[in-house]
């Protein structure tokens, strides 16, 4: 089992590279959508992602309920995991908690957030448990410019905390820069520059 952290900017190739290395793995993958279609061009991106991965590999709709895999056929029967990606699923969990995030308290966007880090400590956990390789996905949102609104800045650090954890327990790290991997992490450790490069 290992885990593969890819993450990068909005469209810097990072599903393009995380797939990629999926197929590096094996055949026999499993490719957990997290996104939810809400309108068409949402639907348009989701049918751009579909027509660029293998017709062999077998999908599941999800971004919750992870201790579920383990009774499922297609993760089961699957070798790679590839989860695309953290950040859709962050936005998927905070609209589900109808938080008014203008007005809730600090706690409750706490709660919120050990909720999601859990689940997706969950996902790493059941597939360490069965000896998948994972890859997951996620946007680098920290770089940007600071959200004027509270949900955004909450969305903003939430994802930040939750992907400085995926890249801790993570075994290999890349970041997308204008489609091109920059190898960060490599067997657990970091890589050192420029010799190991």
């Amino acid at each position: 089992m290992s885990v593969t952290f890819v993450i990068g900017g909005a469209r810097s190739g990072k599903s393009t590279f995380a797939e990629s290395k999926a197929k590096e793995y094996s055949e026999n993958v499993l490719y957990l959508a997290t996104a939810v279609v809400t309108d068409q061009a949402m639907a348009d991106r989701v049918k751009k992602h579909k027509s660029q991965r293998p017709g062999s590999w077998k999908t599941l709709e999800m971004y919750s309920d992870f201790d579920e895999l383990a009774n499922k056929e297609e993760f089961i029967s699957s070798d790679a995991i590839l989860l695309d990606c953290i950040t859709t699923l962050v936005g998927n969990f905070m609209y589900d908690s109808g938080l008014d995030f203008d007005s809730c308290s600090a706690e409750e966007v706490n709660q919120l957030e050990k909720k999601i880090t859990d689940e997706v400590m969950i996902l790493i956990d059941v597939c360490n448990r069965f000896g998948k390789k994972l890859i997951i996905v996620s946007n680098e949102t920290g770089m940007g410019v600071v959200p004027s609104y509270y949900m955004g800045n909450y969305f903003r650090d939430i994802s930040g905390r939750i992907n400085s954890r995926i890249g801790s327990a993570a075994d290999f790290m890349y970041f997308i820069f204008s489609g091109i991997p920059i190898k960060l992490k490599h067997r657990g450790e970091m890589v050192k520059w420029p010799q190991d490069f």
